[in-house]
């Protein structure tokens, strides 16, 4: 679930930005469905991960539409949103298409105006030029998510750094000691397969349980991430 970041949030001044990441799973374990197309972009079932998002009055401003629900999910997503300047997302996320770029160009999922509104950088082992859409322009990383990363803290400024999908990406993040801190939407669904969270995290990765909120059908958890022997 996405919004206009720039225009929900302002751009933040003092501090330091972290690299964050807001994602949402089923009850067993998975954050996509498996069989990711243009037809099921979240992989079959995986719009059930997001219908909590979905019904907030956060995620129906932010996309220009009226109702939607208050209390507390819609205060989760408001203030995971917050302060965030740049993000990071795979090429499982930017859209279906693999290999090289050919005609017609994939442009993402989000049309001519991508939610995103600030500087979008998605890895890719394939170079492409920039594509402004909108308010947003999605940057083509070829050299990894090192790169990427560091290219997004610096277009953050002092904001935080939003990491996307797919599961690749965010677990790449993690095994490369980037990511500060993540929240786990949790929803009771069973998707069966697909792709799942923390596969191929090592045990060098310590997770500290910081915050526990219950929703309406959904757990949001949160975690702060430490590194060691990386």
């Amino acid at each position: 679930m996405w919004v206009k970041l720039r225009h929900a949030c302002g751009r933040y001044g003092g501090g330091v930005g972290k690299v964050k990441c807001q994602i949402s799973i089923s009850a067993d374990g998975y954050l996509a469905g498996p069989n990711q197309s243009e037809e099921h972009g979240l992989g079959e079932g995986g719009e059930a991960l997001h219908e909590w998002a979905f019904k907030t009055r956060f995620f129906q401003e932010m996309h220009g539409r009226e109702g939607g629900e208050g209390g507390v999910s819609d205060d989760v997503v408001r203030e995971a949103s917050a302060d965030s300047n740049a993000v990071v997302m795979g090429r499982n996320m930017f859209g279906p298409v693999r290999g090289p770029w050919t005609e017609p160009l994939w442009n993402g999922w989000w049309g001519d105006e991508p939610p995103f509104g600030v500087p979008v950088f998605v890895l890719t082992h394939y170079e492409r030029e920039p594509l402004t859409l909108g308010e947003t322009t999605f940057h083509f990383v070829t050299d990894g998510i090192e790169s990427a990363v560091a290219q997004a803290r610096e277009a953050a400024g002092s904001g935080h750094v939003s990491v996307g999908g797919g599961g690749e990406t965010i677990q790449e993040t993690i095994r490369a000691g980037l990511l500060d801190e993540i929240l786990v939407n949790q929803v009771p669904a069973i998707l069966g397969g697909g792709t799942r969270l923390f596969d191929g995290i090592p045990p060098s990765v310590k997770m500290e349980q910081t915050r526990v909120v219950e929703g309406d059908g959904v757990a949001h958890l949160f975690y702060s991430l430490s590194y060691s022997r990386l």
